[in-house]
């Protein structure tokens, strides 16, 4: 084989090898993402990341609230019929995410999956009375219910919209 020849190879060789790897990236790129939706039709498109959502939280007051969109991951739901569920955003904190106008309610066996919320967030203080009502409906014991004695300044979320990801 002469130089000529195997630099020719050589040179089939690398070509071939860069245009599967290629194919392997938009087959990659090409994965199409499968959502439940209730509510109002949404999409996934300029959803906050957790990150982002934190420091738009950050910047609010009681009584302030701002159109968004949040992906996130739930950390848990209405156990009565999933008429709210909680938000996870990583550094202890959670979003309470209730449902506009009680249009909709989500699955109970959601705890865990990822899923995008459209509508406004705000910040809220929740009265004792109405905490104790979300533990019960979350399954928490007498002894929990009883142990809430203070208001709670919550970060809220009411929904028109939510994807949540199959």
């Amino acid at each position: 084989m002469s130089v000529k020849n195997i630099l020719l190879l050589s040179i089939c060789v690398f070509l071939s090898a860069s245009c599967k790897q290629n194919a392997e990236k938009t087959n990659q790129k090409d994965e199409v993402v499968e959502y439940a939706s209730f509510g109002k039709n949404i999409t996934e498109d300029d959803a906050l990341e957790v990150m982002d959502a934190i420091i738009q939280y950050e910047v609010m007051s009681v009584g302030d609230t701002i159109d968004s969109k949040i992906a996130a991951k739930v950390s848990s739901v209405c156990q009565a019929k999933g008429c709210w569920m909680t938000l996870d955003l990583e550094d202890g904190k959670e979003i309470m995410v209730k449902f506009k106008d009680y249009g909709f309610f989500v699955p109970k066996d959601i705890v865990g999956k990822e899923v995008v919320i459209n509508g406004l967030a705000f910040i809220d203080e929740i009265p004792v009375d109405e905490q104790q009502h979300y533990a019960e409906d979350a399954g928490k014991t007498t002894a929990e219910i009883a142990s809430i004695v203070q208001p709670k300044r919550t970060l809220s979320f009411e929904a028109d919209g939510v994807l949540i990801k199959q």
